[in-house]
């Protein structure tokens, strides 16, 4: 009868908790952030200024949100999207994220490492660096990133005007950047 009772309990508490986490991620349309559509990231209304920036920025015709701010490789990517859910869930649950809304240093590593992939070409004799060290993701774009990160002039390319993202770095940010070793916060934002 005592186990019964509990094993009533037990299922109860997994239904219900099963319940709201389903109106969760339903409320919050989770699914739509599995795609690549930029419109997923206008879900929460702060992001707004950003999304709007974007639709008048010059790489609106030729890059997607994730195309910039998300690794290109299928496995960080998704590691990425796991993490930032998590951080941004839990930031905008406890209304605790800072505005404006800003590139935590993984993140610009991300975008670094992005602008690297698809302008190498074009940056290869900026950044510096072989052949082979453009080949192979980050590695480059992490050497050179507190002196030639692509954002610093360019920070006006992705969402237009300044909305939180790019510019010039601030001393805390550079700061940061010093301390981190790239070797184990690669998959990091």
């Amino acid at each position: 009868m005592k186990g019964s009772r509990l094993s009533l309990l037990f299922a109860v508490g997994l239904g219900v908790a099963a319940g709201v986490g389903a109106y969760t991620f339903s409320y919050a349309k989770g699914l739509s952030y599995f795609g690549t559509e930029p419109s997923a990231c206008v879900n929460c209304h702060i992001m707004e200024p950003q999304y709007a920036a974007w639709q008048k920025g010059s790489h609106h015709a030729v890059a997607r949100c994730i195309d910039c701010h998300l690794p290109a490789s299928f496995v960080p990517k998704y590691l990425a999207k796991a993490e930032n859910g998590y951080r941004h869930g839990k930031l905008f649950t406890t209304q605790t994220f800072e505005e404006p809304i800003t590139v935590k240093a993984p993140g610009m590593r991300i975008l670094q490492d992005n602008c690297v992939r698809c302008h190498t070409e074009l940056v290869h004799g900026i950044v510096g660096g072989s052949e082979a060290e453009l080949e192979e993701p980050g590695k480059v774009a992490l050497a050179g990133l507190s002196q030639n990160q692509c954002t610093h002039c360019h920070w006006t390319v992705g969402h237009g005007e300044r909305a939180g993202l790019g510019g010039p770095l601030r001393w805390e940010e550079r700061a940061a950047l010093e301390r981190t070793d790239p070797e184990t916060e690669a998959s990091d934002d």
